[in-house]
């Protein structure tokens, strides 16, 4: 059941398109399904009725002589070799001895995990370690096992872990671009360049359909709606492992549909959250990409991290060997998450029969994978995992081996795809990525037809995201978190102005560059390029769609030019639609640019005309995702035009997308007022300053001699000209929700939390309020280390943390609580408090601090302990 749908345009006038959908896809706009079957007892349990899901769809040619071979080489595995193929550990906590040792079944690299931790590792080093791995894998010396490991890896928009690959546009914009044929290219490309460094699988595609655009991997999905990536799916299976004769050649890797299932929807749109939709809601919305990838022979699965009416995926046997199995015929591995088993009641992250017993038949243990080794070993000998599922798991895991002819192929350092550093980021790859980008762009406002613009003129490029390919390309790129990469972590590729400055110099016209609109020379045009700043997962998780809520620094950049009469073209870089009416009302012409990737020259090529005023590449791509009117509109979703659901009343429908032919006029009053209630702090029971990133629209700022007020864009940032104080996210096993600050005691330098508008802490200062945070300290002070509040510039509080920084233990987390009184008693306001966090130091110091927050129900404060 390969169900599809049909999107057809209607006049782009009227801002909205309509659909064509089959009787199975009439789930409403919150994926309840209408359908009177999947309303069971079952059902809220979690558990799946195999009926309603299609049967034996995994087209894979079935082999008898391959099944023989399976059976051969199990019969003469011990246990200890079994398990081992199933465990599954990742290369900054295992070594080549380590694989000797144990023979692992495969092994994985995560976000910012690099041969030899060298961010910089060549091509040859990643070879090499594959060669290295390979070779111990094979050897019996220790293990007894001569079965070739495989190594996995999250290559997401291109060969995404290694310096110079080429990055796609994330999965968003791809979805906007609505071409199959080209997503073939571009999982064709990536598979070679993930060949060439000697890697054999590919964690990608992601499949997932967004329902709410607050959750932070919306922009890992192609569409709210299924019809583009049940077709996108397949495509990328047949382009990654090849088709034909060249399917799982030199240059074709295994690829893997994720995450098993409907982790785009979760209740609030909350990552690693439950989803209550209906069965059918399931089947229609959340699993079509999951039929085509089948049909198309994929060969392994993802667990998702999701439950689905309180049942942790990893855990539901029901949907992961009832249905995937058992019923449509899945014969390949289903491969765990990050530590996803640990999730699990009863479980572990060194413990999980349950995961096992489910239906998980590699459990990706990054860390902990000696004690989960032995651990499901005894549970094996005792019977909580039964032998049986331990066969199946290690069938599965061999099959897919010898279809991708692991046991046949020369070793990674011997392949053809690794001769030579011409495949990574090579020029055609490039040129199909920039194809890519051209075709992702889509044109929401164009007044006045201002674009295309004549590159013979004077034209200003600012913003924060003007010239940083970091930005650009988002989470997963290079680090997990897409943070602390700069310019030059991208040889080959292009930002935004780079590619603005090559149209605009060529045809005559001159380029000025600045990221706070400020110039030397009136502009003709200015080309304004911000929005989000890079994130994954549950980091990038956000509690409104507004962007930037409270804290106006694009808008007010907006806003300046306009004011002094000047065209504003607004680029707009973001991983899902954002509430911008302001930031529209001061655009000209406005583009959702996404997430492009690291060939920033693909966008100038649209924003500019040729010198001769003919168009160079016209606009073509359409909204995969409904573009919010209201900041409350969270989960606004095409409904189709079966349901014509009375509240969809999006700013810009599904599908909707000018070209250079349209003269739409968009208004410039847009609504700007909020819909929403922000709480205050007085109101609540505490008030959050930090968790995983900054709250209630606060920013982390450095400051020292050089300067006072440094804005901190990312999860990496040093004093302006200097390294007094280093701020990170590095903590990988904190899987960065800790910030790290370092001293280096040449010179005094603070780090602080400040917002747009000072809050009111006086409640909470009369409840007994206190600044609770944990800390782990990597190096203790031997002088003076300050914490503080501000309220004011000659309004402030610090207290000396020394003596307590000193008497905690090193490299252990602890728990830090300090009464709001102390700080209220030697000066602070708590009624206008502009800085709630303070941390400032001239000595040498490192500590990490996580999950900060001012929380009521203190003890009687003895604020003689700290010295001030």
């Amino acid at each position: 059941m390969n169900i599809s749908t049909k999107l057809t345009m209607v006049a782009l006038s009227t801002l909205t398109v309509t659909a064509c959908l089959t009787s199975e896809q009439s789930g409403d706009a919150e994926g309840k399904s209408q359908h009177p079957i999947a309303s069971t007892s079952l059902e809220s349990q979690g558990i799946a009725t195999k009926a309603l899901w299609p049967k034996d769809i995994h087209r894979v040619e079935k082999s008898q002589l391959l099944e023989t071979r399976i059976d051969t080489l199990i019969a003469t595995m011990s246990n200890e070799q079994k398990i081992a193929q199933m465990v599954q550990p990742e290369i900054r906590s295992m070594t080549v001895a380590d694989m000797r040792q144990y023979g692992f079944g495969s092994y994985l690299n995560g976000g910012g995990a690099f041969p030899g931790n060298d961010k910089h590792a060549k091509v040859t080093d990643w070879v090499q370690l594959a060669e290295d791995m390979y070779q111990a894998s094979v050897d019996d010396s220790l293990d007894g096992s001569t079965i070739p490991t495989m190594w996995g890896t999250d290559a997401v928009h291109g060969h995404n872990n290694v310096i110079g690959a080429t990055i796609f546009p994330h999965n968003i914009g791809l979805g906007a671009m609505n071409n199959p044929g080209l997503i073939h290219q571009i999982a064709t490309a990536t598979a070679s360049e993930v060949a060439a460094t000697g890697i054999d699988w590919v964690f990608a595609p992601t499949v997932a359909v967004a329902r709410d655009d607050r959750w932070g991997r919306t922009y890992e999905s192609y569409s709210e709606y299924p019809d583009i990536v049940s077709r996108y799916s397949a495509e990328i299976v047949s382009g990654l492992q090849g088709q034909g004769k060249t399917q799982f050649d030199s240059e074709h890797v295994i690829s893997t549909v994720k995450h098993f299932l409907g982790d785009g929807g979760t209740e609030n749109g909350k990552d690693q959250g439950n989803n209550l939709s209906s069965e059918q809601a399931l089947i229609d919305l959340h699993a079509q990409g999951y039929f085509s990838a089948l049909e198309a022979g994929v060969q392994t699965v993802m667990a998702s991290y999701n439950s689905w009416h309180g049942s942790k995926m990893h855990g539901n046997e029901s949907l992961l060997t009832g249905v995937l199995k058992d019923h449509m015929g899945f014969d390949g591995l289903v491969v765990g998450d990050w530590n996803g088993h640990g999730k699990l009641p009863g479980c572990s992250n060194d413990s999980c029969a349950l995961a096992i017993n489910a239906g998980v038949d590699i459990i990706m243990v990054p860390d902990d994978w000696k004690a989960f080794y032995h651990n499901t070993l005894k549970q094996l000998a005792d019977g909580t995992i039964r032998q049986s599922r331990v066969d199946d798991a290690v069938r599965r895991i061999l099959r897919v081996k010898l279809r991708a002819g692991l046991f046949d192929n020369p070793s990674p350092a011997t392949r053809l795809a690794n001769n030579g550093n011409d495949i990574i980021g090579s020029q055609a790859h490039r040129d199909i990525a920039r194809q890519a980008v051209r075709e992702s762009l889509v044109l929401l406002k164009n007044n006045d037809n201002i674009l295309p613009l004549a590159p013979r003129q004077n034209v200003l490029v600012t913003g924060s995201g003007a010239d940083n390919i970091g930005m650009q390309s988002g989470g997963w790129t290079i680090s997990w978190q897409g943070t602390g990469n700069s310019n030059s972590d991208f040889p080959g590729g292009s930002s935004i102005f780079d590619g603005i400055k090559a149209q605009v110099t060529s045809a005559g016209g001159s380029v000025e560059l600045s990221t706070d609109a400020s110039f030397k020379q009136k502009p003709d045009v200015a080309v304004v390029v911000f929005g989000e700043q890079p994130y994954a997962e549950y980091d990038g998780d956000i509690t409104t769609i507004e962007h930037q809520a409270g804290n106006k620094t694009d808008l007010a950049l907006l806003t300046s030019l306009k004011a002094q009469g000047i065209k504003v073209v607004s680029v707009f870089i973001s991983g899902r639609p954002l509430w911008v009416n302001a930031e529209l009302n001061q655009s000209d012409a406005f583009v959702a640019a996404w997430l492009p990737g690291s060939e920033g020259r693909g966008v100038s090529e649209v924003l500019f005309s040729k010198a001769n005023g003919e168009i160079n590449y016209d606009f073509v791509g359409k909204l995969p995702f409904s573009w919010p009117a209201s900041d409350g509109q969270n989960s606004l979703n095409f409904p189709g035009v079966k349901n014509k659901a009375a509240d969809y009343q999006p700013l810009f429908s599904y599908g909707y997308g000018l070209n250079y032919r349209d003269e739409l006029t968009v208004s410039n009053e847009l609504n700007e007022k909020s819909s929403l209630q922000t709480a205050s702090a007085d109101s609540e029971n505490s008030y959050g300053l930090f968790n995983r990133r900054p709250e209630n629209n606060l920013e982390f700022y450095l400051a020292d001699a050089a300067n006072p007020e440094l804005l901190v864009t990312g999860n990496y940032a040093t004093t302006a000209g200097s390294d007094n104080l280093v701020f990170d996210s590095v903590d990988w096993k904190k899987q960065e929700d800790t910030r790290e600050f370092t001293w280096s005691g040449n010179a005094s330098a603070s780090v602080y939390l400040k917002g747009e508008q000072s809050i009111d802490l006086t409640q909470l200062d009369l409840a007994g309020g206190r600044l609770v945070f944990d800390v782990k300290v990597s190096s203790a002070p031997n002088a003076a280390v300050y914490l503080g509040m501000a309220c004011g510039e000659n309004c402030a509080a610090k207290l000396d943390i020394s003596k307590q920084l000193q008497a905690l233990p090193v490299t252990q987390w602890q728990q830090m609580a300090i009464d709001m009184t102390c700080f209220s008693q030697t000066g602070l306001k708590p009624e206008q408090v502009t800085k709630p966090l303070i941390f400032e130091s001239s000595t040498a110091v490192k500590f990490s601090i996580a999950n900060v927050r001012i929380a009521k129900g203190g003890q009687t404060a003895n604020c003689n302990l700290f010295a001030n």
